[in-house]
């Protein structure tokens, strides 16, 4: 008889207690932080019809060649959802009489046959707020300022850069970009931190564009003041995308000051967020001390999706954010010294010939509301207090029973 592979398929990956009770943790103050920011749950299915997460206003090309797609017996072609985002605008599109605005929010498994890097799987976590109907910036700027109180609760130090893509793609017509080679383009310059401006320039130079308008493009990313909303001023005067997208970026970093937290919001002129979804803002969290160097949140503006999915030109205001509960849990785990079984245990209770007694008391503090944990392996004394004892140095409320045969010790 042949063996079986117990191997876990590769990408994704099992969570033990010790390593459970911290995602746990992680899920629980993310969904508190959700709630007391006035979001409403929502659980959309795992299985969608393959057309519908293939729509132009989904992932992208990107993200389509790593979905998971299967056929039912029915000779349906279905897929997993490769994000929270499409399943979410299909509710708001099936139900019209939701009242607006609407804000809400889902953590649930997302699939992608990707590539596997630190904190990303193939199977993965995303926890995710969005609010759909509000045109004004004050939309962004409530989810970003919750993200950092999240972020906060969850003791992880992070900063947010953000941009606007009608900012971007606004200036690269105004350079002489080719229209149709703009989100190639767009693509490449996200790219400029992680590959240098070497690497970007050759790449621009295979996408066929004129000198002039990589001359232009060099002198952009190389411009000191292209950090400031100013440098973007006689730009706006040329182009009408520039103009929209500077104004958004204005009214966001009104509210941003106004909150008191700009300095933790960076205004990055090249963040471009590689899906073609996005209308509007965009925003990245990274982790202040770059112990992860990917980002362990995002999210943006996208006008069109809800819209498109009904098959209409009507937009619909809508903005969100996503956070990946599975990098989150490896920037924590990092610096834990210590991963904790049960660290909420309150009695621990070892009989001594007494089982059914134990049981009783056991029952009895679990109806009072405590957390009670009973050794029922019947193990020698001195095994029981080792357990125990191990108990004892992860809870400070520990309390230890031990029951002879009439008698509490």
């Amino acid at each position: 008889m042949k063996k079986m592979d117990y191997q876990n398929v590769k990408g994704t990956q099992d969570y033990l207690p010790n390593a459970e009770v911290i995602r746990r943790n992680i899920r629980r103050t993310l969904e508190d932080v959700f709630i007391q920011y006035g979001c409403k749950p929502l659980e959309t299915p795992i299985l969608n019809y393959t057309e519908l997460l293939a729509s132009k206003y989904g992932g992208g090309a990107e993200i389509l060649e790593e979905m998971y797609t299967l056929t039912d017996r029915g000779e349906r072609d279905l897929a997993l959802r490769y994000d929270l985002t499409i399943p979410f605008a299909k509710v708001v599109a099936m139900n019209p009489t939701l009242k607006m605005p609407f804000k809400r929010y889902e953590i649930g498994k997302v699939f992608r046959d990707g590539p596997i890097k630190t904190g990303r799987f193939r199977e993965f976590t995303q926890c995710d707020v969005d609010i759909v109907g509000v045109d004004l910036q004050i939309a962004e700027a409530e989810l970003m300022v919750m993200a950092l109180d999240a972020f906060r609760k969850l003791n992880l130090k992070v900063s947010i850069q953000y941009n606007n893509r009608k900012l971007l793609t606004g200036m690269l017509d105004v350079f002489g970009t080719e229209a149709q080679k703009i989100n190639n383009v767009v693509l490449i310059l996200d790219k400029l931190e992680k590959v240098g401006l070497g690497a970007v320039i050759s790449e621009l130079n295979d996408q066929g564009l004129s000198n002039s308008t990589i001359m232009l493009i060099k002198q952009f990313l190389t411009d000191e003041r292209n950090s400031t909303l100013s440098y973007f001023e006689s730009f706006s005067e040329q182009n009408e995308e520039v103009r929209q997208g500077l104004n958004e970026l204005k009214e966001l970093a009104s509210y941003l000051e106004f909150l008191n937290i700009n300095k933790q919001c960076i205004f990055n002129p090249f963040l471009a967020r590689g899906l073609e979804i996005y209308t509007g803002t965009i925003y990245e969290i990274f982790l202040s001390d770059q112990s992860i160097k990917s980002s362990i949140g995002s999210g943006g503006r996208y006008d069109n999706a809800i819209g498109g999915l009904i098959g209409t030109t009507e937009k619909f205001s809508t903005v969100g954010i996503s956070f990946g509960l599975d990098v989150i849990y490896t920037a924590m785990s990092k610096s834990e010294k210590e991963l904790r079984e049960n660290p909420n245990i309150d009695y621990y209770i070892v009989p001594l010939g007494t089982q059914k007694e134990s049981l009783l008391v056991a029952n009895y503090l679990r109806n009072k509301g405590y957390k009670v944990e009973y050794e029922m392996s019947n193990k020698k004394l001195g095994k029981a207090l080792d357990k125990a004892n191990k108990e004892v140095n992860q809870s400070p409320y520990f309390l230890k029973f031990f029951f002879g045969s009439n008698r509490l010790l």
